[in-house]
């Protein structure tokens, strides 16, 4: 028998860490708060989901599939947004060889290497978590003379070991870089605000901190249950040829990911044994993309936290909500000018 949550507070809001920030999102409102040189910068802004425009984007499992692109989208936007508070403009080149790709292409250089970036992502990815499984399985089936080949389920459990093993040692080694530790000390600020928020208590660093920094919703947990997902479903793919075997989980991808994104859902709302077991080995891996935080980034944190759902606090005065609403306006103006008459 699982036990529903009730509590009206439970998953209205989330988030996700960036460069000296926090951004939280509840329904339509995004706020995204950044520690700067001036103190803490809050910017609030709307992200309208699909799903809301058209029902079929809220038909379970596509849901998902919609839901996970959006947020990829969110992330970029709120990531490159972070930098831009802090006053990192990557913006004019410095070589000989920038200035010439500025002269010739002007303001579409930006769109040109952001195109150019998602195509390297998507291919160090497939190349990772696709390829090289693949590949070191078919090695290992070489190895035991075809008996690993001669079962579908074993192949597919290898293949989803190995998988897991690259994504533990990356993030593990990506964890060691001093910059991703801080953004890691801010992921572990924005789950303790919320699970403060959740637990009803009052939103202060120091209330916030007593609280855990592990949470089963977290894109850590989604992750590891795509990974655990991919083993179940690529046991059904009974292709011996490599190539074919790939380009059969790419298709299955979408399932993956919207099965996923059922599951997390279910596990946000329901605490049973099931939902225990499904969800330890995400919390687990919580232990590397999380790092306790000081109260500075907790008041970070829960600055954009209550800016996400004003309603509930009345404690964020109109003058910061109207200094926030102005900034995001001003840059959003600045945005769509000219590039001759920005300053």
């Amino acid at each position: 028998m699982s036990k529903k949550t009730t509590d009206p507070r439970m998953g209205i809001v989330g988030g996700q860490a960036v460069l000296e920030g926090v951004m939280m999102k509840s329904g339509d409102r995004c706020s995204l708060a950044v520690r700067t040189d001036d103190g803490i910068k809050v910017e609030n802004s709307a992200s309208v989901s699909i799903r809301k425009k058209n029902k079929f984007f809220n038909i379970p499992v596509i849901r998902g599939v919609a839901t996970f692109v959006e947020q990829l989208m969110l992330s970029m936007k709120m990531l490159t947004r972070s930098a831009e508070m802090q006053g990192i403009d990557d913006s004019e080149p410095t070589t000989k060889f920038g200035k010439w790709l500025n002269r010739k292409f002007g303001d579409k250089i930006m769109a040109i290497a952001s195109g150019i970036g998602t195509v390297i992502g998507l291919a160090l990815a497939i190349g990772l978590f696709l390829l090289l499984p693949t590949f070191a399985a078919k090695g290992l089936d070489a190895l035991s003379g075809g008996f690993i080949g001669g079962h579908p389920v074993l192949r597919s459990l290898i293949e989803g070991l190995i998988r897991i093993i690259i994504f533990v040692a990356y993030v593990w080694l990506v964890s060691l870089l001093p910059d991703i530790k801080r953004t890691y000390e801010y992921h572990g600020a924005e789950h303790k605000s919320v699970a403060c928020f959740e637990k009803g208590l009052e939103l202060t660093p120091e209330n916030a901190k007593t609280c855990t920094r592990f949470h089963p919703r977290c894109g850590t947990s989604f992750v590891f249950v795509m990974l655990i997902l991919s083993i179940i479903i690529n046991s059904f793919l009974i292709w011996d040829n490599t190539w074919i075997r790939v380009a059969s989980k790419l298709i299955t991808v979408p399932v993956v990911v919207g099965i996923g994104y059922e599951f997390i859902r279910y596990a946000g709302s329901h605490c049973n044994l099931f939902t225990r077991i499904a969800s330890a080995p995400g919390l687990w891996m919580q232990r590397i993309t999380t790092r306790e935080p000081d109260e500075g980034q907790l008041e970070v944190a829960l600055t954009a936290l209550r800016h996400a759902i004003p309603e509930e606090f009345g404690g964020i005065r109109e003058e910061d909500e109207s200094k926030a609403e102005k900034s995001a306006d001003e840059t959003e103006a600045s945005e769509t000018e000219p590039a001759g008459k920005q300053q």
